[in-house]
């Protein structure tokens, strides 16, 4: 059994920190610097995390590369069947015409307005999709639409990655929080209670604060009222369901409430039009892109939203569920940090919620009466959009699988763990930060940290509940510019291959916004601690 090396560069945390970090480092520096395509940066951080794990951690070559292995397997099952299943329905909806429908209805019942349209899609439409399929689904899909509105593509993926982080720590039906309650053995009810007093903060900030940056100050007083109703009912939606109704479904009331209360309040309120974010004057010379209703453009969208929920209501996820222990990584790693063997389990569910979207696309072909051959045809342009997103996120869980095995992770949180006093609960948002950065998902990074932050706040005399939900909290302000999910994104525009140009649009808002979620952990620990649960 290989145990894991804490400071195995000269003896020193501080240098073991600096080298364990090169991978990550040259990740950032490609993808932000060189604007490198993002399966590029992420190969080459594998090729430096495999040197690194087996040079100076003395990893055995073999177990490395069965992490990189094991991750990149993981990352083909369940993470991007999920997408792919998701994108197919997309695709059935552009083959069978509800994309031009669902286009048709934004142009004729939303003012012509860019603006309330991002909201509207970005903030609350895109939360929905987050919480049933998660994975960077709701970047591509609302960046679509929105670049068939008038929107240049950057754009369109910069403020979607920036919308889809409010919802993510209760994502495909509060997995996240789930996980975290087992792996810190912490109640997650309670801990969905504590994520509960910080996400709608910043739920209810974040429509501010996207219309700020888009559209200047001038914008943001024309919106205000509109703002207050999408951001307010969504943040008191997740608020209440976190911590009175059921955590599970935060995100698809929050999302829906906020979605339907905003669309409602558009119809006896506007915005004072602006010609500098019109819309439809763009296409006027087209007119509909359908004949077909524009309701019926939303039917995708409801039918794979009832799926996943009875789906998981029922835990059909779990039939015919294998749990297959890892050949030679199954417990061949001994975690010194934690003091206990590294499981590596495969839980191999063919009925994942990757599947349950996948039948919902089938259901809505054998709706919408689009044929075999025109079903599989979208299946296959599925993976030729994903084909680089694909090995961009295999080769980046492979670089996470190598981190975390061979002991690197698990470095660098130890040393972000050894600050104290009022830099914890900064550098406690930031590793939340970092793992989801890697992974791609609030769920891993959870799994990953999250059992570190109760060691580490237990160790400070600090309140283990807020910084378990801090790495949650923390984590999801890193989805925007992992390069998972911008892979994701810009796998259905032209972008493709400029991924860098996305990170670069995106870091500073991420880093920005987690220094947030660190501040207000610093005033709920030493100034605010009535709004930690059973404090």
């Amino acid at each position: 059994m290989f145990h894991q090396l804490l400071t195995p560069i000269g003896g020193s945390l501080g240098l073991s920190f600096v080298i364990g970090a090169l991978p990550i480092i040259v990740v950032l520096v490609l993808l932000g610097v060189l604007r490198r395509p993002g399966w590029q940066a992420a190969l080459a951080g594998l090729v430096v995390g495999l040197l690194v794990a087996i040079i100076g951690w003395h990893v055995p070559a073999g177990i490395a590369i069965d992490a990189a292995v094991a991750g990149g397997v993981f990352a083909l099952w369940p993470i991007m069947w999920i997408v792919v299943a998701a994108l197919t329905i997309y695709n059935v909806a552009v083959v069978s015409g509800r994309f031009d429908a669902f286009r048709d209805w934004i142009l004729e019942h939303l003012p012509d307005d860019r603006r309330v349209v991002l909201i509207v899609l970005g903030f609350c439409f895109g939360a929905l999709l987050e919480g049933i399929a998660g994975f960077g689904t709701p970047i591509a899909i609302i960046s679509s639409v929105l670049i068939m509105i008038g929107w240049a593509p950057l754009e369109a993926l910069t403020y979607t990655l920036i919308f889809d982080t409010a919802p993510v720590a209760f994502g495909a039906l509060g997995v996240p929080v789930t996980v975290l309650g087992t792996v810190t053995h912490l109640h997650d009810v309670t801990l969905a209670q504590m994520v509960g007093r910080q996400l709608p903060l910043f739920a209810f900030f974040l429509p501010f604060y996207v219309m700020f940056v888009f559209g200047g100050m001038r914008s943001l007083r024309a919106l205000a009222p509109f703002l207050f109703v999408a951001g307010g009912s969504f943040a008191i939606t997740q608020f209440i369901t976190a911590n009175f109704i059921d955590y599970r479904l935060t995100d698809v009331l929050a999302s829906l409430v906020s979605l339907i209360l905003s669309i409602g309040f558009l119809q006896v309120w506007r915005p004072v039009p602006d010609p500098r974010f019109a819309m439809k004057h763009l296409d006027s010379a087209q007119g509909r892109l359908s004949t077909i209703s524009g309701w019926q453009g939303w039917l995708p969208w409801a039918l794979v939203s009832a799926v996943v929920i009875v789906w998981t209501s029922f835990k059909i996820f779990a039939i015919a569920e294998h749990k297959i222990p890892w050949p030679g990584l199954n417990n061949a790693v001994f975690i010194t940090l934690y003091n206990k063997p590294y499981g590596a389990v495969w839980d191999f569910q063919p009925l994942a919620t990757g599947t349950a979207i996948f039948v919902s696309a089938v259901l809505t072909a054998l709706l919408l009466r689009v044929s075999l051959r025109d079903f599989l045809s979208c299946f296959l342009r599925t993976f030729v959009q994903l084909r680089f997103a694909i090995v961009t996120v295999a080769f980046i869980i492979a670089l996470a699988y190598v981190m975390n095995y061979g002991g690197m992770t698990y470095t660098l949180g130890k040393a972000v763990a050894s600050l104290g006093g009022i830099l914890f609960p900064i550098a406690s948002a930031f590793l939340g930060w970092i793992a989801v950065f890697l992974s791609g998902s609030d769920t891993s990074g959870n799994a990953l940290f999250g059992n570190l932050q109760v060691v580490a706040a237990n160790q400070l005399g600090l309140n283990p509940v807020l910084f378990a939900a801090t790495n949650s909290s923390g984590g999801v302000m890193g989805k925007m510019i992992s390069p998972q999910n911008i892979a994701t994104g810009v796998s259905v525009t032209d972008l493709v291959g400029q991924e860098g140009t996305v990170f670069r649009r995106t870091f500073k808002h991420s880093v920005f916004l987690t220094l947030l979620v660190g501040i207000l952990a610093l005033l709920q620990q030493y100034v605010l601690p009535w709004m930690i649960p059973g404090h």
